[in-house]
């Protein structure tokens, strides 16, 4: 387990230091208004419905009353669920100044309605946090690994050290596509349709005759 986690944080920490103007990074960190919040669970959360404050506008990631305390213990668990096809490049993670502050995060892909039993499997990607109270810190992905994502569940597993843990905003940065799979679905449905009314129509008069 310790090579996944040097593997996975120790290479991306760094990847914090971007250069755009502010208000280009807000533009980059757009990807909260692509998650389907009425779906969104947080399991864990002190207070019901805290975990979908944390995915906020990047202007408003400094404003400390929206925030997520965890409940029995120090995890957290989000599932996130996109209202498309995400490839998800990059996240802030921002919280306390002091040991509620996440200390390692766990990324899954496209497991829905993620259990905190699921959480022993092997996750897409670890990283190990640094304390981050600005929202600056950006924590960069394995592309190739989250390059068509349509739901993503963040682990936070362990934390400085306190009982529990508190997060104040989480920003992704990526790129949404528009989901077609319904076009299809509807497709099939009406190409398999058909024929079948044809038999229906095709039996009834030969039946009708018959008699």
């Amino acid at each position: 387990m310790s090579h996944g986690h040097s593997h996975g944080g120790g290479g991306c920490r760094c990847a914090a230091e971007r250069e755009e103007p502010p208000e280009q990074r807000g533009l980059a960190y757009g990807l909260y208004l692509r998650i389907d919040l009425e779906r969104l669970q947080c399991l864990n959360e002190s207070r019901e419905g805290s975990g979908r404050g944390v995915f906020k506008p990047w202007e408003e990631r400094t404003d400390r009353s929206k925030f997520v305390e965890s409940d029995a213990d120090e995890e957290l668990l989000f599932n996130i669920p996109f209202t498309g096809n995400v490839k998800l490049k990059g996240i802030i993670i921002m919280g306390e100044d002091d040991d509620s502050h996440p200390s390692e995060m766990r990324l899954y892909k496209n497991i829905p309605q993620m259990s905190f039993d699921d959480t022993e499997r092997e996750p897409d990607q670890t990283f190990s946090l640094n304390r981050d109270l600005t929202g600056e810190l950006e924590y960069a992905t394995k592309i190739s690994r989250f390059s068509n994502v349509y739901h993503l569940s963040i682990h936070i597993s362990k934390n400085f050290g306190a009982d529990t843990t508190k997060v104040f905003y989480i920003g992704l940065r990526g790129e949404w596509t528009e989901l077609r799979r319904h076009e299809v679905t509807i497709c099939n449905y009406e190409a398999s349709a058909n024929p079948a009314d044809h038999k229906v129509h095709q039996v009834t008069p030969q039946t009708h005759f018959i008699s």
